[in-house]
């Protein structure tokens, strides 16, 4: 199982957390910065090269979210939970699941149904 860094992001309001590595090649950095149009660019250049990279997948669900393109995350983060789930290290001394973060990403992005009766 490949572990990945990921970056939480307190700010992001509407997605889940973008994954950090040594190098950029993620765009995790510009994400941090709030400069999606750069995230996307270095990300969709990496994706290239690795197309099915989850912690890819995950960065540009977070760009299309922050960039009122919901109908694109939302199917990012499904192609994410249609995969094997990876473990994901958010932190020096916690992991959570790429599944997970996509569950959370999916639920913070799509309205919540309210019944009436």
């Amino acid at each position: 199982m490949r572990i990945y860094r990921v970056l939480l992001v307190a700010s992001l309001v509407s997605v889940a957390a973008p994954a950090l590595g040594q190098n950029d090649f993620n765009g995790a950095q510009e994400i941090g910065r709030s400069d999606y149009a750069s995230a996307e660019r270095v990300i969709e250049k990496s994706r290239k090269i690795f197309p099915h990279d989850v912690d890819l997948m995950l960065n540009l669900a977070t760009v299309y979210a922050h960039t009122g393109r919901t109908p694109a995350a939302a199917a990012l983060y499904r192609e994410v939970l249609a995969m094997p789930d990876e473990a994901l290290a958010i932190s020096e001394t916690q992991d959570a699941s790429a599944h997970a973060l996509a569950r959370d990403g999916l639920r913070r992005i799509e309205p919540v149904a309210v019944t009436a009766r």
